[in-house]
């Protein structure tokens, strides 16, 4: 009887294992923690800046409207973005409610102005009407 008890609960330890395991393997989609999943327009400012969220296959346009200088003020102003502040200026790790943290996942976010990288963070980046912006989630 013993033998009996001892088999079904090393089966029961191995079954749950596997599924502890399968359950770490199973890749999550970004896009379901995201505020917005669809083309939207913020605010009503005098600048116009059209920012473009790319997670892995799928795009979302913001056109932003504001009276901000910065394209981190605007991004914050309609609460597009959250980090954390350093010596070298905002550290984002989340856009639109989807996380990117290199610690956690290896993934970051890339901005990019007209496909080219920023040469500064986004809170210094000063944008004007017209300008287009992306917002690139990237894993290592």
């Amino acid at each position: 009887m013993k033998k009996v008890v001892l088999s079904v609960a090393l089966v029961l330890s191995i079954v749950l294992i596997l599924c502890a395991c399968a359950d770490k393997n199973v890749a999550s989609n970004p896009w379901d923690s995201a505020t917005y999943k669809e083309n939207t327009e913020f605010g009503s400012g005098s600048t116009t800046v059209v920012v473009k969220l790319v997670v892995q296959d799928k795009t979302v346009d913001f056109t932003i409207n504001t009276d901000k200088t910065t394209l981190g003020d605007a991004l914050l102003e309609h609460n597009l973005i959250s980090g954390e502040n350093s010596t070298y200026g905002l550290y984002v790790k989340v856009v639109n409610g989807i996380e990117a943290d290199y610690n956690k996942t290896n993934s970051y976010w890339a901005f990019t102005k007209d496909g080219t990288s920023l040469l500064t963070g986004v809170d210094g980046e000063k944008i004007s009407s017209g300008n287009k912006y992306e917002i690139i989630y990237t894993e290592n």
